[in-house]
């Protein structure tokens, strides 16, 4: 005797994903690098809300602005944070740019991915775009925050406002800065096609781009000229300036350098300001106030060598096997 069992089949549902496709594999390959960019982003903003609560203490208790606060109330950490500020260009550019292709053509990735049904360039823009997304709110955030502590109190800090501690670190400039940099160490990583190769050029590129830009930083917008007399005190408009050249003029209007009458006793240094008319100091200068547009300046600069570099990296993975 033979029994037959029905029974209704069971179903099993899966929960639908939230990301899916390219999106879904981006995150997943890169998630342990994007993931450490958006802790330091969170940990870092937090290390300076307390570094800000800690001085502007110190400040109130010290009777600022009524009274002169010496510099090292500011605290160590100030500097430990200008200068990791300053590193994350570069260490982003390192880690997460160079390897960004350079690790699937290595290990063959890439050309598994790209004899999918996903076309070349979907994948490069998928894994750019995220990429690019991560970085720039990363650093925009820190750079935000990093702002808010220092324009308020920028001269009680030990840092003028055309230091890279300063000038790289908020506003535009950060996240502009990083872009540029990682969008190198991708085009490195796709002409390298070598993970340690492409990060090795990458870090000596970022050295060099932040040396250059370092040199071109005070060609960012047009220098002012102030006269001032030759004897006469410091007038209080340069306290907060940088200083780019500085000479000392006759009354006519001529120019002599600012050594030009250094002689070895005070007669001849007269005798020398006689002869040639000296009447006045000639100082160069760019003021704080100009800074909100120079710094969008230089990100307009390094936006525009970002979409250059993105363009030709495109241009090339159109063009040649991956």
């Amino acid at each position: 005797m033979s029994t037959t069992v029905t029974g209704t089949p069971t179903t099993r549902t899966t929960r639908p994903r939230m990301l899916r496709g390219l999106t879904w594999l981006v995150l997943r390959q890169h998630r342990a690098a994007f993931g450490c960019l958006l802790a330091l982003m969170a940990l870092g903003s937090l290390w300076i809300v307390i570094q800000r609560g800690r001085m502007t203490d110190l400040l109130e208790a010290g009777g600022w602005p009524e009274r002169t606060v010496p510099l090292p109330v500011v605290g160590e950490g100030y500097g430990t944070i200008t200068t990791l500020l300053g590193l994350l260009p570069g260490i982003i550019a390192v880690f997460v740019g160079a390897p960004l292709i350079a690790a699937d053509q290595e290990q063959g990735t890439a050309q598994l991915v790209t004899t999918q049904s996903v076309t070349r360039r979907r994948w490069l823009l998928a894994k750019l775009g995220w990429c690019y997304l991560i970085t720039l709110v990363t650093c925009s955030v820190l750079s935000a925050v990093f702002g808010w502590w220092y324009r308020p109190y920028h001269s009680v800090l030990p840092d003028i406002w055309m230091d890279p501690s300063a000038f790289d670190t908020t506003g535009p400039v950060l996240p502009a800065l990083a872009l540029f940099l990682t969008a190198a160490g991708v085009t490195i990583g796709l002409l390298l096609r070598r993970v340690l190769a492409s990060m090795v050029v990458t870090f000596f590129f970022a050295v060099a781009t932040q040396t250059v830009w370092g040199m071109f930083r005070d060609h960012l917008a047009p220098t002012r000229t102030l006269r001032f007399p030759l004897n006469g005190e410091f007038p209080a408009r340069l306290d907060d300036a940088y200083e780019v050249d500085r000479w000392v003029g006759s009354a006519d209007g001529h120019l002599y350098g600012w050594g030009s009458c250094a002689e070895v006793t005070e007669k001849a240094t007269n005798a020398c300001v006689a002869e040639k008319g000296i009447v006045d100091n000639v100082v160069e200068f760019l003021e704080y106030d100009q800074m909100g547009r120079m710094q969008w300046t230089g990100a307009g600069i390094l936006l525009a060598g970002t979409v250059v570099l993105t363009a030709f990296a495109l241009w090339w993975a159109s063009r040649r096997p991956l």
